[in-house]
């Protein structure tokens, strides 16, 4: 949310503030990819201010390895006066990019990428005509809301049509056409695959960030791990983060859960069971939903999410290593993972890079002694203060 925030804030017509924005290692990437196309952003201690510019060009941006920069820029550098080239992290290189490079060039980009993924160079001419282009988005969300986001800037505005297997992870694409909204964009869901943006200025004047509800799963799992209680507060009455999901997923695996005014809080019954669930539409929860089925007392069989081998790794393959590791009984198949509860034991969990499997590592660690995370300060790339707040709750 803040990262497309601070795109549409880059692309508007007048100032912007981002009130409460979150800041980590994904934003501040975003951050400077945008003062380096030529917005001007004042990152204060709470709010930041985003003063829109002329973009430019011949830049070089560092993805790190963050998706929505990777994805979200390279339609925004089709607008640049200049050459703007885009690279990451090893792991970057691997994650799929295709589509929206297609779509892209489709829509009159001229993109030079030889292998179809990171490093690429976006030749920007100040302007893209836009239109109507057919992506398969079956791999991640964000190829719809990368070519979105950028659309009330083209020439004829964009119609994104998606061609192929299921879209995962859609509440990220009601996100964007919410703020797309907010911001003065007519966007127009013609139906499930497919979106319409008119061209037009944007306007956002002020934005305030939600809290990040993914990043509260594995603090509520902890409340059902250990029998304990766990409150977040500040969780929004009507979302479009897939992280609401996360609230039926504990109640089903035997937690009780209560929302109260602006507040959720989570009381551990004494008891997981195993589940069968659909979780393509919100994968963020995934690694928590593991690490709680490797501790139930019944198998649990996670359907809908075979793009998370696309993600900061494969993380399927990574979740299945990491719990056989560990004594415990995983097994991929072609669309998520079976669970089969069985005692862990003691042992080092690999992190691949990936903030999610720290803190799949953490929630096992509650109940699992002498588990030790290997880089839990990959967690700094959506929490920079992880440690402290888990350890924080674990003391109070």
């Amino acid at each position: 949310m803040t990262n497309r925030a601070l795109v549409l804030a880059a692309l508007a017509q007048t100032p912007t503030t981002i009130r409460v924005p979150l800041r980590s290692r994904d934003t501040a990437l975003m951050v400077a990819g945008l003062r380096a196309l030529g917005t001007t952003i004042d990152d204060g201690e709470q709010d930041w201010r985003v003063e829109p510019g002329p973009i430019v060009g011949s830049v070089a941006i560092d993805v790190g390895l963050a998706g929505t920069v990777m994805r979200f820029l390279p339609p925004v550098a089709t607008l640049a006066t200049g050459d703007v080239s885009f690279d990451g992290d090893e792991a970057a290189r691997h994650r799929p990019l295709q589509p929206v490079l297609d779509g892209l060039a489709a829509l009159g980009a001229d993109i030079t990428s030889p292998s179809g993924r990171l490093p690429l160079t976006v030749h920007g001419r100040g302007w893209l005509l836009g239109g109507s282009v057919t992506v398969d988005a079956s791999q991640s969300s964000m190829f719809v809301s990368a070519l979105l986001l950028a659309a009330p800037r083209f020439a004829n505005g964009v119609e994104v049509v998606h061609s192929g297997p299921r879209v995962p992870s859609m509440p990220h694409i009601a996100m964007t056409v919410a703020m797309l909204r907010q911001a003065g964009a007519i966007v127009e869901h013609i139906d499930s695959h497919t979106w319409r943006v008119e061209p037009g200025p944007l306007r956002l004047d002020e934005f305030r960030v939600e809290p990040d509800l993914s990043n509260a799963a594995p603090f509520l799992a902890a409340a059902a791990v250990t029998g304990g209680s766990v409150c977040v507060p500040g969780w929004p009455e009507v979302t479009t983060q897939p992280g609401e999901h996360l609230l039926n997923l504990l109640t089903r695996m035997g937690a009780e859960v209560e929302r109260g005014d602006e507040a959720v809080t989570v009381n551990g019954t004494g008891r997981l069971r195993g589940i069968d669930a659909d979780l393509g539409d919100a994968p963020e929860i995934v690694t928590t939903a593991v690490a709680l089925a490797a501790l139930a007392d019944s198998p649990t069989r996670l359907r809908g999410i075979a793009h998370l081998r696309g993600h900061e790794t494969d993380r399927l393959k990574a979740l299945t290593v990491e719990i056989n590791r560990l004594g415990g009984d995983a097994e991929e198949t072609t669309d998520g993972l079976i669970v089969r509860p069985r005692p862990l034991h003691a042992g080092a969990v690999e992190t691949y890079a990936d903030h999610r499997m720290a803190t799949f590592a953490a929630v096992l660690g509650l109940r699992v002694p002498d588990i030790s995370i290997v880089d839990i300060e990959t967690t700094a790339k959506t929490m920079p203060g992880f440690v402290d707040l888990w350890t924080g709750m674990l003391s109070s």
